[in-house]
C-alpha cells in the first residue's frame, strides 16, 4: 500500500499544527449549528422554507456524504460543533491545550467501551427519521439533545467519550472512514515505542492528551480517530503523519474487526434499504406508517424495521456465510467468518448512502438559496435570493450517477470478499468461500437499483 505523508508539505504541515483555522470552522459550524436549533424552535414550520431543515438535512448531508465521508474519513468530527462547548468547558478554555477546567474526569463503562450504544442510538433515529427530515421543530429538539448529551458526557466522563461511544454520527462516519483516503498514523513504531512520557495520550503544554482516548502508536484504521490533530502537536519527535493512502486500506487489516462494527455494517446497509424503501418507494402505506408516530401502523414499521436491520438482514447473511464454509468445507468458525466478511458489506453500504443522497440532494438543493436569504421564513431577504422558485439539478444525470456509484461499490465489495478470503490462503478454496457473499451483495444491489433507479 502507497502511503504520501501530507506533513511533508510545510504549508500543510503548518496549518494542521495551529488552532486558529480548525477553532474557526468549529465556531463557524457551531453557529450554523445554533441558528438550526433557533430556526427550528421559532422559525416557520413549513420544512422547505426553515434553515434548519434546508442546512441539516440536505446542504449538511449532501457534503457529508458526498465529499466529506469518502474524501476525509472522520474530518468532519475534527471541526464537529456538538462537542465543541463541553470540550472548551472540560479544559477551561478555547485554544489552549492543557488549561484545567470542569468536569467529574470518569472512566467510561468498560462493559460498553464499544459501538453498540452508537449503533442503538442511531436505529433510535432513524426510527424517527421521516418527522426528524421534516419537521423543523423535531430537529431542533434532537439537535438539542445532542448537545446536552454531549455537554453531559463531558462533565461527568473524561475526554470526548460522547463522540467514542454515544454519538450516532460518530458511530457512522467512523465506519465508512476505514474507505477514505486519509489517514493519521504515526511514521515510526519504534520511536513510539521508546519514548516513556506517551505525550500523544497523556497530552503536555503543546497539546491535549488524545480525546477519543486512542494510542497513535497502535493506530491500525481509522474508525476510532477523529482526527483532531492534537497529538500531531503534542509529538516531541514529530512522529506523527497525515498520510494519502490507497483506498479502502483498513477493510484489510484482520487485527481490528470486531463483531460491534460487523453488525453496524450490516445495521447502516439495511437502513439505506428501508430509507429508500419508505422515502423514494411506492408504496404510500409505508410511508404513512413511518410518518405517524405512535399510531398502531407505525409500531408494526418501527418493530419491522428493527427486525430487519438487527434480525432479518444478519441472519440473511450469517446463513450466507455458512453456505460458503460448507462449499468451501472451511474449519473456520462461523462467528469468526461472519465477522471478517461483514467488512466486504461497507463499500457496498456506503455506495447505498452516497445513491440515496444523490436521489434528493440534487432536487432539492435549490432550497438553499432563499433559506439563506430568509432562513426563520419570516419575509426577510437578506442576500436577495429568498424569491429564487425551486428547480431540481440534473434530473437526467442523477440515475447514471446512483447507477454507477451502486455498480461501484458492488465491486469494490466484491474485490474485498475475495482478498478477505485470501487471508486464510491454503485452508480453503477461495471461490466456493466466497460465492454465496458475492451473490448476497448482487441481491442487495438489484434490490437498490429498483428503488433508487427504477
Amino acid at each position: 500500500m502507497t502511503r504520501r505523508d501530507l506533513t511533508h508539505f510545510r504549508l500543510i504541515k503548518t496549518v494542521l499544527h495551529r488552532r486558529g483555522p480548525q477553532f474557526a470552522l468549529t465556531a463557524l459550524a457551531l453557529g450554523g449549528f445554533v441558528l438550526a436549533i433557533v430556526s427550528g424552535l421559532a422559525g416557520t414550520p413549513v420544512g422547505s422554507r426553515n434553515f434548519g431543515i434546508v442546512a441539516v438535512w440536505i446542504a449538511w448531508w449532501a457534503v457529508l456524504m458526498l465529499v466529506a465521508v469518502p474524501l476525509f474519513g472522520r474530518g468532519w468530527c475534527s471541526i464537529c460543533p456538538i462537542p465543541a462547548p463541553g470540550d472548551w468547558l472540560q479544559r477551561g478554555a478555547l485554544l489552549q491545550p492543557a488549561t484545567r477546567g470542569l468536569g467529574l474526569g470518569r472512566r467510561w463503562p468498560r462493559a460498553t467501551r464499544n459501538m453498540w450504544l452508537q449503533n442503538a442510538a442511531f436505529a433510535v433515529l432513524a426510527l424517527f427519521s421521516v418527522v426528524i427530515l421534516t419537521q423543523p421543530i423535531v430537529t431542533a429538539v434532537v439537535l438539542l439533545a445532542l448537545l446536552f448529551l454531549a455537554v453531559g458526557a463531558s462533565l461527568i466522563f473524561e475526554r470526548r467519550a460522547f463522540c467514542r461511544y454515544l454519538c450516532p454520527v460518530g458511530g457512522f462516519v467512523g465506519l465508512y472512514s476505514q474507505l477514505a483516503p486519509v489517514e493519521l498514523r504515526v511514521k515510526d513504531r519504534a520511536v513510539c515505542a521508546a519514548d516513556r512520557q506517551k505525550s500523544c495520550y497523556t497530552g503536555n503544554a503543546a497539546g491535549c492528551g488524545c480525546p477519543w482516548l486512542v494510542y497513535p502508536g497502535a493506530l491500525e484504521k481509522n474508525t476510532y480517530c477523529g482526527l483532531c490533530l492534537e497529538c500531531l502537536r503534542t509529538c516531541p519527535h514529530d512522529n506523527i503523519a497525515v498520510n494519502w493512502r490507497s483506498v479502502g486500506a483498513d477493510l484489510l487489516q484482520p487485527r481490528g474487526r470486531r463483531l460491534d462494527e460487523a453488525f453496524k455494517a450490516l445495521i447502516m446497509l439495511g437502513s439505506a434499504i428501508v430509507y429508500a424503501a419508505v422515502m423514494l418507494g411506492p408504496w404510500g402505506t409505508l410511508k404513512s406508517a413511518a410518518y405517524n408516530i405512535g399510531s398502531g401502523t407505525w409500531l408494526i414499521y418501527a418493530l419491522g424495521f428493527l427486525a430487519f436491520v438487527f434480525v432479518v438482514l444478519p441472519g440473511a447473511f450469517l446463513f450466507t456465510v455458512h453456505a460458503g464454509r460448507k462449499l468451501a468445507r472451511s474449519a473456520v468458525p462461523l462467528r469468526r467468518a461472519f465477522v471478517h466478511f461483514a467488512y466486504a458489506l461497507i463499500p457496498l453500504g456506503l455506495a447505498a448512502w452516497v445513491a440515496f443522497t444523490l436521489s434528493f440532494v440534487f432536487a432539492n438543493l435549490s432550497y438553499v438559496w432563499p433559506v439563506l436569504s430568509d432562513p426563520m421564513g419570516w419575509g426577510w431577504d437578506l442576500v436577495g435570493t429568498a424569491g429564487d422558485s425551486w428547480t431540481p439539478y440534473l434530473t437526467q444525470v442523477v440515475p447514471a450517477l446512483q447507477t454507477g456509484v451502486l455498480l461501484g461499490g458492488l465491486l469494490w465489495s466484491g474485490v474485498t470478499v475475495r482478498r478477505i478470503a485470501l487471508e486464510g490462503r491454503s485452508q480453503h478454496p477461495v471461490f466456493p468461500l466466497t460465492l454465496p457473499v458475492m451473490a448476497f451483495c448482487l441481491v442487495i444491489t438489484l434490490g437498490l437499483l429498483g428503488l433508487l433507479v427504477g
